[in-house]
């Protein structure tokens, strides 16, 4: 939370990146987060007015591309896990993720929305502002990152960990170090069996490429500035390495580039795959 009450700068900002696609970008849309704008509340017009008069900055491009390609790969990779029994998808630092409310009452899972409860009250204020119900599939698990137990919450909030999860963490990691990281990890880890986590990951500098880097030295000091420092960046064998400390194997790694299909790189507008950060999915160990 910032100083306001409001949500982090970075719930907000990709929140507005994803609004922004459906308003800025043409077709074919890479994800269609309808939601996202009514989330954004009284600061919706604000934040969409920088994508409106500067879209193509390589900045503003750049966090649009990293916001729709890792909400894309995502819920796709959520459906798969779907499709073989998984009921249990927990987001880790939910910030203003509108999964649940677009999949409804019909949702094929039981959502469980892990954020500062502090967060949550201002979402939830968001929600009914705009007139949209929050559904018995999806429930809110405050949790201060820094002083909770993880799994103490969700358990009494419902989950089971003896069942599989489908777990996502986007938007997190390079805020935390290395340790911090692994000590989430370590409770994922001790999930059913089967259980996956898709996290994204900030690339080190000798793996960005010219638009990557760019886009790290316009964001990065500002983003220390208003109090998110960006502490570690791991390549994918990094990555691979840290989950294997913890019970997870990893299975996938994929760029902004891969993680979608190629043919929605087939574009007329300033969206274009930066190597700036990296999806992992990986599968807790038998």
């Amino acid at each position: 939370m910032n100083e306001n009450g409001e949500p982090s700068r970075t719930a907000l900002m990709a929140a507005a990146a994803r609004a922004a696609h459906l308003i800025v970008d043409d077709p074919p849309l890479i994800f269609a987060d309808t939601l996202a704008h009514a989330l954004l509340a009284d600061r919706a017009e604000e934040l969409l007015a920088y994508h409106r008069l500067h879209g193509a900055h390589l900045i503003l491009s750049g966090v649009r591309a990293a916001a729709v390609t890792r909400a894309r790969h995502t819920e796709d990779r959520l459906a798969d896990a779907v499709r073989r029994g998984v009921a249990q998808y927990v987001i880790l630092g939910a910030g203003l993720d509108s999964y649940a409310y677009r999949a409804g009452a019909g949702a094929p899972v039981q959502v469980y929305e892990v954020d500062h409860p502090a967060t949550q009250a201002w979402k939830s204020a968001a929600l009914a502002g705009a007139g949209i119900a929050v559904p018995d599939t999806v429930t809110f698990v405050p949790a201060d990152f820094e002083n909770d137990a993880l799994l103490d919450g969700l358990t009494r909030a419902g989950f089971d960990p003896s069942r599989p999860a489908f777990v996502s963490w986007l938007g997190v990691t390079m805020y935390l170090t290395r340790e911090g990281i692994g000590r989430t990890l370590e409770v994922i880890g001790g999930f059913a069996p089967g259980s996956q986590v898709v996290v994204d990951h900030m690339l080190p500098e000798e793996l960005r490429d010219e638009a990557g880097q760019a886009y790290v030295e316009g964001v990065m000091p500002m983003a220390a500035e208003q109090g998110e420092p960006w502490l570690s960046m791991l390549g994918p064998e990094e990555m691979a390495a840290l989950l294997a400390e913890h019970g997870l194997t990893a299975v996938e790694h994929a760029g902004q580039r891969e993680s979608v299909d190629a043919a929605l790189w087939t574009r007329t507008d300033s969206l274009r795959p930066s190597a700036l950060s990296m999806l992992t999915r990986a599968v807790v160990q038998s």
